[in-house]
Protein backbone atom coordinates (compact mmCIF):
# COMPACT_ATOMS: atom_id res chain seq x y z
CA UNK A 1 0.00 0.00 0.00
CA UNK A 2 1.28 3.71 -1.12
CA UNK A 3 1.82 6.72 1.63
CA UNK A 4 -0.73 8.11 -0.08
CA UNK A 5 -3.23 5.26 0.40
CA UNK A 6 -2.29 4.49 3.93
CA UNK A 7 -2.99 8.44 4.80
CA UNK A 8 -6.22 8.16 3.17
CA UNK A 9 -7.42 5.38 4.58
CA UNK A 10 -6.09 6.68 8.15
CA UNK A 11 -8.52 9.37 7.47
CA UNK A 12 -11.31 7.55 6.60
CA UNK A 13 -11.09 5.18 9.83
CA UNK A 14 -10.84 8.21 12.08
CA UNK A 15 -13.86 10.08 10.19
CA UNK A 16 -15.46 6.67 10.47
CA UNK A 17 -15.48 6.82 14.79
CA UNK A 18 -18.68 7.36 16.00
CA UNK A 19 -19.04 10.16 19.32
CA UNK A 20 -18.94 8.97 22.51
CA UNK A 21 -17.91 5.46 20.71
CA UNK A 22 -15.04 3.05 20.79
CA UNK A 23 -12.94 3.00 18.30
CA UNK A 24 -13.38 0.99 15.43
CA UNK A 25 -11.89 -2.62 15.77
CA UNK A 26 -8.64 -2.03 12.50
CA UNK A 27 -7.12 0.96 15.45
CA UNK A 28 -6.54 -1.65 17.67
CA UNK A 29 -4.03 -4.03 14.91
CA UNK A 30 -3.71 -2.57 12.00
CA UNK A 31 0.20 -2.42 11.18
CA UNK A 32 -0.25 1.23 9.54
CA UNK A 33 -2.63 2.43 12.19
CA UNK A 34 0.53 1.18 14.64
CA UNK A 35 3.30 2.92 12.93
CA UNK A 36 1.37 6.48 12.51
CA UNK A 37 1.27 5.68 16.75
CA UNK A 38 4.80 5.24 16.74
CA UNK A 39 5.49 8.12 14.50
CA UNK A 40 2.98 10.40 16.06
CA UNK A 41 2.85 9.43 19.92
CA UNK A 42 5.79 6.94 21.00
CA UNK A 43 8.38 8.92 18.92
CA UNK A 44 7.20 12.41 19.31
CA UNK A 45 6.66 13.14 23.18
CA UNK A 46 8.17 11.94 26.61
CA UNK A 47 8.00 8.38 28.17
CA UNK A 48 8.95 7.03 31.25
CA UNK A 49 11.90 4.85 31.41
CA UNK A 50 12.37 4.07 35.49
CA UNK A 51 13.36 6.01 38.39
CA UNK A 52 16.71 7.40 39.25
CA UNK A 53 17.45 4.81 41.97
CA UNK A 54 17.93 2.22 39.67
CA UNK A 55 21.04 3.99 37.67
CA UNK A 56 22.49 4.80 41.43
CA UNK A 57 26.08 4.80 40.98
CA UNK A 58 28.13 5.48 37.90
CA UNK A 59 27.90 3.17 35.16
CA UNK A 60 24.56 1.99 36.37
CA UNK A 61 22.45 1.38 33.40
CA UNK A 62 19.10 0.16 32.75
CA UNK A 63 17.26 -0.11 29.12
CA UNK A 64 13.90 0.51 27.93
CA UNK A 65 12.98 -1.01 24.69
CA UNK A 66 10.08 0.86 22.40
CA UNK A 67 9.01 -1.69 19.62
CA UNK A 68 11.85 -1.40 17.13
CA UNK A 69 13.60 1.01 19.34
CA UNK A 70 15.67 0.41 22.71
CA UNK A 71 17.11 3.14 24.81
CA UNK A 72 20.13 3.03 27.46
CA UNK A 73 19.75 5.33 30.79
CA UNK A 74 23.08 5.67 32.32
CA UNK A 75 24.41 7.61 35.04
CA UNK A 76 27.83 9.00 34.11
CA UNK A 77 30.93 9.46 36.13
CA UNK A 78 30.08 13.09 36.76
CA UNK A 79 26.77 11.90 37.98
CA UNK A 80 24.45 13.06 35.14
CA UNK A 81 22.10 10.48 33.81
CA UNK A 82 22.32 10.37 30.11
CA UNK A 83 20.14 8.13 27.68
CA UNK A 84 21.53 6.80 24.31
CA UNK A 85 19.97 4.65 21.16
CA UNK A 86 21.01 1.27 22.10
CA UNK A 87 22.65 0.84 18.34
CA UNK A 88 26.39 0.78 17.56
CA UNK A 89 27.85 3.10 15.58
CA UNK A 90 29.74 0.48 13.72
CA UNK A 91 27.12 -2.05 12.07
CA UNK A 92 24.28 -1.22 14.37
CA UNK A 93 24.11 -4.36 16.57
CA UNK A 94 22.62 -3.41 19.93
CA UNK A 95 25.51 -2.55 22.76
CA UNK A 96 23.72 -3.49 25.66
CA UNK A 97 21.65 -6.70 26.01
CA UNK A 98 20.14 -6.94 29.16
CA UNK A 99 17.23 -5.13 31.30
CA UNK A 100 19.85 -3.47 33.72
CA UNK A 101 23.92 -3.73 34.37
CA UNK A 102 26.65 -1.65 35.43
CA UNK A 103 29.59 -0.78 33.19
CA UNK A 104 33.58 0.47 32.91
CA UNK A 105 32.58 1.17 29.79
CA UNK A 106 29.45 -0.05 26.96
CA UNK A 107 31.10 -2.27 24.71
CA UNK A 108 29.54 -3.44 21.54
CA UNK A 109 29.77 -7.47 21.46
CA UNK A 110 29.76 -7.84 18.15
CA UNK A 111 33.17 -5.98 17.06
CA UNK A 112 34.50 -4.54 20.51
CA UNK A 113 33.71 -0.79 19.87
CA UNK A 114 33.75 0.63 23.15
CA UNK A 115 31.67 3.80 24.69
CA UNK A 116 32.43 5.65 27.84
CA UNK A 117 29.96 5.95 30.19
CA UNK A 118 29.53 9.70 28.61
CA UNK A 119 28.66 7.90 24.97
CA UNK A 120 31.86 9.21 23.56
CA UNK A 121 33.59 6.50 21.41
CA UNK A 122 36.84 5.20 23.43
CA UNK A 123 38.12 2.49 20.97
CA UNK A 124 37.01 1.04 17.45
CA UNK A 125 39.38 -2.10 17.17
CA UNK A 126 40.79 -2.42 13.69
CA UNK A 127 39.92 0.72 12.33
CA UNK A 128 42.43 3.44 12.45
CA UNK A 129 41.18 6.31 9.81
CA UNK A 130 37.95 7.42 11.31
CA UNK A 131 36.74 10.01 13.59
CA UNK A 132 36.13 8.82 16.84
CA UNK A 133 34.50 12.44 18.03
CA UNK A 134 31.83 11.97 15.04
CA UNK A 135 30.84 8.23 16.13
CA UNK A 136 29.37 8.35 19.77
CA UNK A 137 26.36 6.45 20.25
CA UNK A 138 23.84 8.89 19.12
CA UNK A 139 21.51 10.83 22.39
CA UNK A 140 17.88 11.30 23.58
CA UNK A 141 16.86 13.61 25.69
CA UNK A 142 16.42 12.78 29.47
CA UNK A 143 14.44 14.77 32.21
CA UNK A 144 14.53 13.65 35.63
CA UNK A 145 11.31 14.57 37.74
CA UNK A 146 12.97 14.09 41.28
CA UNK A 147 13.62 10.51 40.60
CA UNK A 148 11.34 9.63 37.72
CA UNK A 149 13.27 9.43 34.30
CA UNK A 150 11.77 9.85 31.12
CA UNK A 151 13.32 10.05 27.62
CA UNK A 152 12.22 11.17 24.41
CA UNK A 153 12.93 10.05 20.97
CA UNK A 154 11.85 13.30 19.29
CA UNK A 155 14.85 15.40 17.91
CA UNK A 156 12.08 18.28 19.66
CA UNK A 157 10.35 17.20 22.42
CA UNK A 158 7.88 18.88 23.87
CA UNK A 159 8.45 21.22 26.47
CA UNK A 160 8.52 18.99 30.12
CA UNK A 161 8.19 22.47 32.51
CA UNK A 162 4.42 22.20 33.13
CA UNK A 163 5.24 18.06 34.27
CA UNK A 164 8.18 18.26 35.92
CA UNK A 165 6.24 21.22 38.38
CA UNK A 166 2.83 18.78 38.90
CA UNK A 167 5.04 15.48 39.71
CA UNK A 168 8.10 16.72 40.99
CA UNK A 169 6.59 17.58 45.05
CA UNK A 170 5.34 14.26 45.26
CA UNK A 171 8.01 12.28 43.87
CA UNK A 172 10.22 14.81 46.23
CA UNK A 173 8.41 13.83 49.24
CA UNK A 174 8.18 10.24 48.66
CA UNK A 175 12.23 10.83 47.94
CA UNK A 176 11.96 8.22 44.56
CA UNK A 177 15.22 9.53 44.24
CA UNK A 178 16.62 7.56 46.98
CA UNK A 179 14.40 4.39 47.21
CA UNK A 180 15.41 0.85 46.26
CA UNK A 181 13.91 -1.65 43.75
CA UNK A 182 12.01 -4.31 45.74
CA UNK A 183 10.86 -6.00 42.60
CA UNK A 184 10.30 -6.03 38.72
CA UNK A 185 7.54 -8.08 36.93
CA UNK A 186 7.24 -7.87 33.08
CA UNK A 187 4.35 -8.72 31.40
CA UNK A 188 3.57 -9.70 27.53
CA UNK A 189 -0.18 -8.22 27.35
CA UNK A 190 -1.95 -10.05 24.51
CA UNK A 191 -3.58 -6.16 23.82
CA UNK A 192 -3.09 -3.15 21.97
CA UNK A 193 -1.66 -0.60 24.00
CA UNK A 194 -4.82 1.97 23.85
CA UNK A 195 -6.55 -1.25 25.01
CA UNK A 196 -4.82 -1.23 27.84
CA UNK A 197 -5.13 2.44 28.80
CA UNK A 198 -9.13 2.14 27.60
CA UNK A 199 -8.80 -0.23 30.72
CA UNK A 200 -6.82 2.49 32.85
CA UNK A 201 -8.85 4.91 32.47
CA UNK A 202 -11.93 3.53 34.08
CA UNK A 203 -13.12 1.89 37.41
CA UNK A 204 -16.65 0.71 35.71
CA UNK A 205 -15.14 -2.98 35.44
CA UNK A 206 -13.75 -2.59 39.15
CA UNK A 207 -16.89 -3.89 40.98
CA UNK A 208 -16.68 -7.44 39.36
CA UNK A 209 -12.92 -7.50 38.61
CA UNK A 210 -10.58 -6.08 41.33
CA UNK A 211 -11.73 -7.58 44.35
CA UNK A 212 -8.65 -6.31 46.19
CA UNK A 213 -8.45 -3.05 44.59
CA UNK A 214 -11.80 -1.80 45.70
CA UNK A 215 -11.58 -2.63 49.27
CA UNK A 216 -8.94 -0.06 49.56
CA UNK A 217 -9.92 2.58 46.82
CA UNK A 218 -12.80 4.98 46.31
CA UNK A 219 -12.33 4.68 42.31
CA UNK A 220 -15.81 2.70 41.56
CA UNK A 221 -18.15 4.85 43.07
CA UNK A 222 -19.24 7.42 40.30
CA UNK A 223 -22.66 9.23 40.07
CA UNK A 224 -25.37 8.47 42.32
CA UNK A 225 -23.09 5.85 43.86
CA UNK A 226 -21.01 8.31 45.39
CA UNK A 227 -24.24 9.86 47.02
CA UNK A 228 -25.22 9.78 50.73
CA UNK A 229 -23.02 7.96 52.89
CA UNK A 230 -19.86 7.53 50.25
CA UNK A 231 -19.97 11.28 49.44
CA UNK A 232 -19.83 12.39 52.76
CA UNK A 233 -17.26 9.83 53.52
CA UNK A 234 -14.73 11.11 51.19
CA UNK A 235 -15.43 14.71 52.05
CA UNK A 236 -14.42 14.19 55.46
CA UNK A 237 -11.30 12.64 54.72
CA UNK A 238 -10.64 14.80 52.21
CA UNK A 239 -11.10 17.90 54.25
CA UNK A 240 -9.58 15.93 57.44
CA UNK A 241 -6.13 15.39 55.10
CA UNK A 242 -6.29 19.19 53.45
CA UNK A 243 -6.73 20.42 57.19
CA UNK A 244 -3.35 18.63 58.73
CA UNK A 245 -0.73 18.97 55.91
CA UNK A 246 -2.14 22.28 54.80
CA UNK A 247 -0.17 23.38 51.72
CA UNK A 248 2.27 20.08 51.51
CA UNK A 249 2.41 17.51 49.03
CA UNK A 250 1.05 15.20 51.56
CA UNK A 251 -2.51 17.02 51.43
CA UNK A 252 -5.58 15.27 49.21
CA UNK A 253 -5.94 16.90 46.14
CA UNK A 254 -9.22 15.00 44.81
CA UNK A 255 -12.55 15.36 46.66
CA UNK A 256 -14.64 13.59 44.43
CA UNK A 257 -15.32 9.87 44.21
CA UNK A 258 -13.98 8.12 41.21
CA UNK A 259 -10.89 8.74 39.10
CA UNK A 260 -9.84 12.07 38.24
CA UNK A 261 -10.44 13.38 35.05
CA UNK A 262 -7.74 13.02 32.72
CA UNK A 263 -6.73 13.14 29.92
CA UNK A 264 -7.82 16.64 28.79
CA UNK A 265 -8.01 16.28 24.78
CA UNK A 266 -9.11 19.94 24.03
CA UNK A 267 -5.76 21.27 25.79
CA UNK A 268 -3.88 18.08 25.06
CA UNK A 269 -2.44 17.21 28.60
CA UNK A 270 -0.61 13.94 28.54
CA UNK A 271 0.57 14.29 32.61
CA UNK A 272 -1.24 14.35 35.93
CA UNK A 273 -0.92 14.18 39.20
CA UNK A 274 -2.90 14.23 42.66
CA UNK A 275 -3.20 12.93 45.50
CA UNK A 276 -6.46 10.64 47.14
CA UNK A 277 -7.73 9.33 50.69
CA UNK A 278 -7.71 5.88 50.64
CA UNK A 279 -11.14 4.24 52.57
CA UNK A 280 -11.22 4.12 56.34
CA UNK A 281 -8.87 1.23 58.17
CA UNK A 282 -6.36 1.30 55.45
CA UNK A 283 -3.09 3.14 55.53
CA UNK A 284 -1.60 1.99 51.99
CA UNK A 285 -2.40 -0.46 49.13
CA UNK A 286 -2.04 -3.89 50.63
CA UNK A 287 -4.53 -6.53 51.00
CA UNK A 288 -5.20 -5.83 54.79
CA UNK A 289 -4.47 -2.21 53.96
CA UNK A 290 -1.62 -2.76 56.95
CA UNK A 291 1.84 -1.44 56.25
CA UNK A 292 4.08 -3.48 54.29
CA UNK A 293 7.47 -1.81 54.79
CA UNK A 294 8.90 0.92 56.34
CA UNK A 295 7.56 4.56 55.88
CA UNK A 296 9.34 6.01 52.53
CA UNK A 297 10.47 9.36 52.07
CA UNK A 298 9.93 12.51 54.17
CA UNK A 299 7.29 10.36 56.43
CA UNK A 300 6.82 10.35 59.33
CA UNK A 301 3.02 9.50 59.24
CA UNK A 302 1.27 6.70 57.62
CA UNK A 303 -1.68 8.74 57.11
CA UNK A 304 -0.83 10.03 53.53
CA UNK A 305 -3.13 8.27 51.45
CA UNK A 306 -1.70 8.02 47.79
CA UNK A 307 -0.27 10.01 45.24
CA UNK A 308 -1.27 9.05 41.67
CA UNK A 309 0.91 10.00 38.96
CA UNK A 310 0.63 9.20 35.14
CA UNK A 311 1.79 9.98 31.84
CA UNK A 312 0.71 9.35 28.34
CA UNK A 313 1.52 6.88 26.90
CA UNK A 314 3.50 4.76 29.11
CA UNK A 315 3.37 5.30 32.83
CA UNK A 316 0.98 5.46 35.81
CA UNK A 317 2.32 5.46 39.19
CA UNK A 318 0.84 4.65 42.95
CA UNK A 319 2.62 5.48 45.66
CA UNK A 320 1.59 4.49 49.21
CA UNK A 321 3.40 5.83 52.56
CA UNK A 322 5.50 2.85 52.53
CA UNK A 323 6.44 1.47 49.12
CA UNK A 324 5.29 3.17 45.22
CA UNK A 325 4.08 0.92 42.20
CA UNK A 326 5.27 2.17 38.93
CA UNK A 327 3.66 0.77 35.55
CA UNK A 328 5.70 0.71 32.55
CA UNK A 329 4.17 0.28 29.21
CA UNK A 330 6.02 -0.19 25.65
CA UNK A 331 3.97 -1.32 22.30
CA UNK A 332 5.52 -4.66 20.82
CA UNK A 333 3.43 -4.40 17.60
CA UNK A 334 -0.15 -3.66 17.09
CA UNK A 335 -1.41 -6.48 18.95
CA UNK A 336 1.61 -6.88 22.10
CA UNK A 337 1.91 -4.76 24.95
CA UNK A 338 5.28 -4.77 27.18
CA UNK A 339 4.35 -3.72 30.79
CA UNK A 340 6.85 -4.18 34.09
CA UNK A 341 5.11 -3.77 37.21
CA UNK A 342 7.92 -2.30 39.53
CA UNK A 343 7.80 -2.19 43.44
CA UNK A 344 9.90 0.29 45.23
CA UNK A 345 10.58 1.05 49.15
CA UNK A 346 13.06 2.81 51.84
CA UNK A 347 16.44 2.87 50.18
CA UNK A 348 17.66 0.59 53.59
CA UNK A 349 14.84 -1.44 54.15
CA UNK A 350 16.07 -5.15 54.15
CA UNK A 351 13.77 -7.91 52.26
CA UNK A 352 13.24 -10.75 55.17
CA UNK A 353 13.92 -8.34 57.68
CA UNK A 354 11.91 -4.82 57.25
CA UNK A 355 9.34 -6.41 54.42
CA UNK A 356 8.39 -9.70 52.65
CA UNK A 357 7.56 -9.82 49.14
CA UNK A 358 4.39 -12.11 49.96
CA UNK A 359 2.94 -9.35 51.81
CA UNK A 360 4.33 -6.29 49.38
CA UNK A 361 3.28 -7.77 45.77
CA UNK A 362 -0.09 -9.23 46.35
CA UNK A 363 -2.67 -6.08 46.06
CA UNK A 364 -0.97 -4.54 42.73
CA UNK A 365 0.14 -8.10 40.99
CA UNK A 366 -3.50 -9.54 41.47
CA UNK A 367 -5.10 -5.94 40.43
CA UNK A 368 -2.67 -5.40 37.22
CA UNK A 369 -2.66 -9.25 36.08
CA UNK A 370 -6.47 -9.35 36.35
CA UNK A 371 -6.24 -6.22 33.83
CA UNK A 372 -4.10 -7.56 31.79
CA UNK A 373 -6.59 -10.66 31.49
CA UNK A 374 -9.29 -8.12 30.12
CA UNK A 375 -7.38 -6.39 27.76
CA UNK A 376 -6.88 -9.95 26.22
CA UNK A 377 -10.62 -10.96 26.12
CA UNK A 378 -10.83 -7.26 24.82
CA UNK A 379 -7.90 -7.38 21.70
CA UNK A 380 -9.74 -10.85 21.18
CA UNK A 381 -13.37 -9.56 20.42
CA UNK A 382 -12.24 -5.86 18.89
CA UNK A 383 -10.25 -8.70 16.28
CA UNK A 384 -14.04 -9.99 15.33
CA UNK A 385 -15.23 -9.21 12.27
CA UNK A 386 -18.62 -9.18 14.28
CA UNK A 387 -17.57 -6.25 16.52
CA UNK A 388 -19.09 -3.15 16.37
CA UNK A 389 -18.00 -0.17 18.78
CA UNK A 390 -20.44 0.37 21.69
CA UNK A 391 -21.12 3.91 23.37
CA UNK A 392 -19.50 4.38 26.69
CA UNK A 393 -21.26 5.44 29.51
CA UNK A 394 -21.34 9.29 30.43
CA UNK A 395 -21.07 8.89 34.16
CA UNK A 396 -18.36 6.00 34.06
CA UNK A 397 -16.60 5.98 30.87
CA UNK A 398 -15.72 9.88 30.59
CA UNK A 399 -12.05 9.33 31.07
CA UNK A 400 -12.28 6.64 28.08
CA UNK A 401 -14.09 8.93 26.02
CA UNK A 402 -11.64 11.22 26.49
CA UNK A 403 -8.79 9.07 26.08
CA UNK A 404 -9.72 8.35 22.89
CA UNK A 405 -10.60 11.98 21.72
CA UNK A 406 -6.92 12.76 23.03
CA UNK A 407 -5.68 9.99 21.05
CA UNK A 408 -7.49 10.86 17.49
CA UNK A 409 -6.40 14.50 17.90
CA UNK A 410 -2.55 13.40 18.33
CA UNK A 411 -2.89 10.37 15.44
CA UNK A 412 -4.29 13.63 13.22
CA UNK A 413 -2.07 16.27 14.32
CA UNK A 414 -0.51 17.60 11.27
Amino acid sequence: MSPDNRAERLRTLVASRQPGHGLPGPFQWDEAVHQQDMNRIWRSGWLFAGLSCEVRKPGDWLRFDVDTDSVVVIRGDDGVVRGFHNVCRHRGTQVCLEDAGHAVSLVCPYHQWTYARDGSLITCRGMHDIDKAALGLSPVHVRDAEGLLFVSLADHPPDFTAAFDLMAPMARVQKLAHAKVAKHIDYEIEANWKVVWENNRECFHCNVNHPEYIKANYDHYDGDEASGAIGASIATATERSQEKWGDSPLAATHPDSGLTQFPDPERGTWFSANRTVLVPGFVTESLDGRQVAPLMGEFDDPDVGVARMRTLPNFWCHASCDHAFTTRLAPAGPRRTRARASWFVHRDAEEGKDYELEALLPFWQCTSEQDWELCRRVQRGVESSGYIPGPFSKEKEFNVDAFVRWYLSKLTDA
